[in-house]
């Protein structure tokens, strides 16, 4: 062996020699670890609910399977040439017995041309219109499904309710189907402007959220009862911001009926078709002709012909004279102040009632009874 070759087997035997004495001193520095056993997520304590988590638990097993996903498909025309184009649109339903009937709001299915109902199991079935109110936003659906498959809602009452109660919300928000919110009652008798023009009074203002597709969905009280059904909230994005309306349950129980029965609400009419609204009450501008109102006695406008000569001419023209119009003051004695006062107390009756309208006439206050008319199709 070479003094080269010595050198260099020298060279490796240190290299090793350090390697070993490193891994031994290392191995001596470094602290043992030992295997945990592995953790048991299967056995370990259950926590348990507390009162207000079960009745969420409760309200939401009692009831999700009474709401339905609704999606509608319609046509309209778009763009500058009026272009016709697909359009899909999708809310929530409320079951309300084993015959299929469903409640809903009207703005889900206005100018819908086909209505699928998915239920809780997921499937899917036909959907037609039953009857529309647009003055209050209400509609009733009837879905083509087997009676074990429709699970009903209970109805509570909206009478006695309470600012402060806890209330929840089951509807299907972006889609998401039969999702829970909960909240409390905000505010009651609100009143809500539809797009018919009109004002439902006696709503009731919630903060559970409410979001773009929980419309037609039920609020339930912690009973599962239903107390309303969700129909807007106030939002400058169009998505939940605290403020969300329902129309009552009483409301719903006047008008589903008739629904159901003739697809329509027939209302009660006063026969008086144009007022004014003024600081001391209502002033009676026109009447149906051979109305309700005009049979009673109730003055309006009068036209009057005139005719006035000018030289060897004769100029014929009409006036509208104000001054033996009634002034409306009140209903059954109770106080009306604005137009939305009258039409509250007079739709809260039915055609055939009697009411006494309260109506100053040339200085003299009188009430006029007059017998409520049903509601012209014209």
């Amino acid at each position: 062996m070479n003094k080269n070759s010595i050198s260099r087997f020298g060279s490796s035997m240190v290299g090793r020699s350090t390697v070993l004495l490193g891994f031994y001193f290392g191995a001596a520095l470094c602290p043992r670890y030992v295997l945990a056993s592995p953790i048991d997520f299967d056995n370990q304590p259950q926590r348990q609910l507390t009162a207000e988590e079960k009745t969420n638990i409760n309200v939401y097993e009692s009831s999700n399977r009474s709401v339905i996903n609704i999606n509608t498909k319609a046509t309209v025309a778009t763009g500058f040439f009026l272009v016709e184009s697909p359009s899909e649109g999708a809310g929530s339903g409320i079951v309300i017995d084993k015959q299929g009937h469903v409640l809903t709001n009207f703005h889900v299915i206005e100018g819908a041309e086909e209505i699928q109902a998915v239920l809780y199991d997921g499937s899917s079935h036909d959907a037609s219109l039953v009857g529309v109110d647009p003055v209050t936003d209400v509609a009733v659906l009837r879905v083509e499904a087997p009676a074990e498959l429709l699970a009903p809602v209970q109805f509570g009452s909206s009478n006695d309710l309470k600012v402060g109660q806890k209330v929840f919300a089951i509807g299907n928000p972006f889609g998401l189907e039969r999702t829970l919110t909960t909240g409390i009652i905000s505010s009651l008798n609100r009143s809500l402007p539809t797009r018919a023009g009109r004002t439902i009074k006696s709503i009731i203002q919630t903060d559970a959220a409410i979001n773009p597709g929980n419309s037609g969905g039920p609020l339930l009280d912690s009973g599962s009862l239903l107390i309303g059904m969700t129909t807007a909230i106030a939002s400058r994005t169009g998505q939940s911001s605290g403020v969300g309306f329902a129309i009552p349950v009483g409301t719903l129980g006047r008008i589903v009926p008739q629904l159901i029965t003739s697809g329509r609400v027939v209302r009660p009419d006063a026969g008086i078709t144009r007022v004014y609204q003024t600081e001391r009450g209502l002033l009676v501008a026109a009447l149906t002709p051979d109305g309700a109102a005009e049979r009673a006695g109730i003055r309006g406008f009068r036209v009057v012909r005139e005719s006035r000569r000018q030289g060897p001419f004769v100029a014929e023209f009409e006036r509208v004279d104000r001054s033996n119009a009634d002034l409306i003051v009140g209903v059954d004695n109770v106080a009306i102040d604005t137009v939305d006062d009258f039409l509250t107390a007079i739709e809260s009756k039915s055609p055939g009632d009697r009411v006494l309208i309260g109506v100053e006439r040339q200085g003299h206050r009188l009430d006029v009874p007059l017998t409520l008319e049903a509601e012209r199709d014209d």
